[in-house]
């Protein structure tokens, strides 16, 4: 029986994947796996039995992904699982940004009398704007998010721009060709009507749009961060709205300093609050969990690399070590030792650690143990899982 804990409230269609014949949930404070939304867990002490974390959401800088590394802690997040929420908000953040569509609304709810429509036609010139057809629009980062708002954006009738030094083969594919891809995101800020910032929070990204990049936008563009609030130096936005050097600033991450300022919209994290992005999103984050408990393998984890292999034998051996030279030969011995043989082998390292599957042809558990266990008392190995084959097709 595997024990599940969860923060948050995490939609009933992704919680159901558990069955209740394997699994437990908020049973237990030494659990297998946790599934989470938003809560912080960098103050949460990891619990020796935990296994992996599973983020219903894109981000994950609510977790201690470094700490959990270094403990074998599998940590895995759902890109694209809320990406057609938040694109479906930046366009409609780039349609009011030049159609005051809510401040008219507001002032007609205001009028009174027997002639409001002819104080509307008389006073409507006061709400007139602009059209996207034609503008540029730059999106910096086209990950899950920023290729879908550069492909409608196109078919909007905009020109985009789009750059990510590590796009993805799979989101290349789904790019438009008619998003012209930049090797420098100089050529975004210097160039474009609108700016989109669609990048993944870390220390490199931490203040990515700051004083200098806003000094090289025109004074008409505007800026919008639907990522995270860090990626952008709220102190250099302010100043550059003040003193008009550029045209507006619209994020989804509220801070004190930037509410009532003219020009600068905030919306109240809204990115992925929609149901069907919660539900994608807890959908797939039980996925991501169940397989790794059941089979031992990774995808969509931000610590570890991708790990696949078809599980046909009896048992498999999972080990997760430093990466450093000759601890697969290491393993392999130990296992050739225990007179176990190996039916098949996969092996990948991301940064400092690594990850092995080993599918072993024998049916006697102890011995199998027996024999994880002295893989367990190697220097560099951090875990080491044996798991039976499952009777689900993954």
């Amino acid at each position: 029986m595997y024990q599940i804990k969860t923060f948050n409230a995490i939609a009933a269609e992704g919680m159901s994947r558990f069955s209740k014949d394997k699994y437990a949930i908020n049973e237990s404070e030494q659990p297998d796996g946790i599934i989470l939304r938003s809560q912080d867990l960098h103050n949460y002490e990891l619990p020796e039995s935990l296994l992996a974390i599973a983020r219903a959401g894109a981000g994950t800088n609510n977790i201690s992904v470094k700490h959990c590394t270094e403990n074998g802690v599998v940590v895995f997040n759902t890109p694209g699982g809320n990406a057609n929420a938040v694109k479906e908000l930046v366009l409609a953040s780039l349609l009011t940004s030049v159609r005051p569509v809510i401040q008219g609304a507001a002032w007609v709810q205001e009028l009174t009398g027997s002639d409001i429509e002819k104080q509307v036609e008389a006073n409507k010139k006061q709400f007139a704007g602009n059209e996207l057809v034609g503008k540029k629009l730059g999106v910096i980062g086209l990950g899950s998010v920023g290729a879908m708002v550069a492909n409608d954006a196109y078919r909007l009738g905009m020109e985009v721009m789009g750059y990510d030094p590590y796009v993805s083969v799979d989101t290349a594919w789904s790019i438009s060709r008619r998003v012209q891809r930049v090797l420098d995101s100089d050529e975004i800020f210097k160039n474009c009507d609108f700016i989109s910032i669609h990048v993944p929070l870390t220390e490199e990204t931490c203040d990515f749009v700051g004083a200098h990049e806003l000094s090289m936008m025109k004074a008409s563009a505007k800026l919008f961060n639907f990522a995270r609030g860090e990626i952008v130096n709220s102190d250099a936005v302010l100043a550059a709205i003040k003193e008009n050097r550029i045209a507006g600033y619209t994020t989804d991450f509220a801070e004190e300093k930037l509410l009532q300022i003219p020009n600068i919209t905030v919306l109240p994290h809204l990115g992925a609050s929609t149901e069907e992005a919660e539900i994608n999103c807890a959908k797939m984050a039980a996925r991501n969990l169940k397989r790794y408990l059941e089979t031992g393998i990774i995808k969509n984890s931000v610590n570890f690399p991708t790990v696949e292999m078809g599980f046909n034998s009896p048992y498999r051996i999972t080990v997760v070590n430093r990466n450093v030279p000759n601890v697969l030969g290491q393993v392999s011995t130990k296992i050739a030792t225990g007179g176990i043989n190996i039916d098949n082998m996969i092996n990948r390292g991301r940064g400092d650690y690594a990850y092995t599957l080993v599918d072993v042809n024998e049916i006697n558990l102890e011995k199998i143990n027996k024999v994880a266990q002295s893989l367990h008392d190697l220097e560099e190995v951090v875990r080491v899982r044996v798991i039976p084959q499952p009777t689900t097709t993954y």
